[in-house]
């Protein structure tokens, strides 16, 4: 039993609702020999102070144990799902839209993307000629609650456009229910309004900014911006250190999974 307490870690209580599915990514061909609470807390203090995998604290289990369940929690099935993926969207997204009186499913999504510079640690990027910016793009589709039904990781000189129907058609099968989608002037054009349309019957309206030279809050877009800054307060995800894509992907999902078991 670890005396430390750390304030990444998330309570049992709330480790239990989603403790089925990450066991069941290892046969039991024996008995475990490490208590799956305290990988999972050592994954969350990886995500949230950003220290690299060797540097774990010693009471948490080995860093290489570590390192291999989150190695298999982030691996995508023949659907293309990780196991980290489905316990965000199948389990606590729906799960916290119904506790605040809504259906599981929404019906109104908000598309935005943040280009994230690399470290010399990454290995894939591209430029931002927009941004300038070398590294990678986050593409994310959120409800009016700020909730993740979409997220999507390309290099950085992917179109924001190509990037949004990426992420929509990862999640198309959940996603049926949608009738409009928010975005901004960057999604702009009859052939994204065209693509969505056939891949979730859905409209695309183009929030317009203020005609003003002022600083001005964009109705229902600001939702997007404060998911992006809840990813930030994990200092993991201030830069992009990780090797592969699906790893990037993978911690954006952990990162929105642990801020709804702490909310429930």
């Amino acid at each position: 039993m670890r005396k430390t307490q750390y304030p990444s870690d998330v309570s049992r209580e709330q480790f239990e609702q989603i403790r089925p599915l990450l066991e069941s990514v290892r046969k039991k061909t024996k008995p475990r020999s490490v208590d799956l609470y305290e990988v999972w807390c050592a994954a969350l203090y990886l995500l949230k102070s950003g220290c690299q995998w060797r540097m774990l604290p010693t009471d948490y289990p080995k860093w290489r144990t570590v390192h291999a369940y989150f190695s298999r929690w982030s691996e995508p099935d023949p659907d293309g799902v990780s196991v980290l993926e489905r316990a965000l969207k199948k389990s606590q997204v729906g799960a916290a839209r119904i506790r605040q009186g809504r259906s599981a499913c929404t019906t109104f999504l908000i598309v935005d993307a943040q280009s994230v510079k690399n470290t010399d640690s990454a290995d894939q990027k591209g430029y931002d000629a927009g941004k300038k910016v070398s590294g990678i793009k986050r593409h994310i589709a959120v409800d009016t609650e700020g909730l993740p039904h979409a997220v999507a990781v390309t290099t950085a000189d992917v179109t924001d456009r190509k990037g949004a129907l990426l992420a929509l058609e990862r999640a198309a099968a959940s996603l049926q229910g949608v009738q409009n989608v928010l975005a901004d002037g960057g999604y702009t054009g009859k052939p994204f309004a065209q693509a969505v349309e056939g891949l979730l019957g859905a409209t695309v309206q183009i929030a317009k900014r203020s005609e003003l030279h002022t600083f001005a809050v964009m109705p229902q877009r600001w939702v997007v911006e404060r998911s992006f800054a809840w990813l930030e307060k994990c200092r993991r995800l201030w830069k992009n250190c990780e090797r592969k894509l699906n790893t990037s992907l993978q911690l954006i999902h952990l990162a929105f999974l642990v801020l709804l078991l702490k909310r429930s």
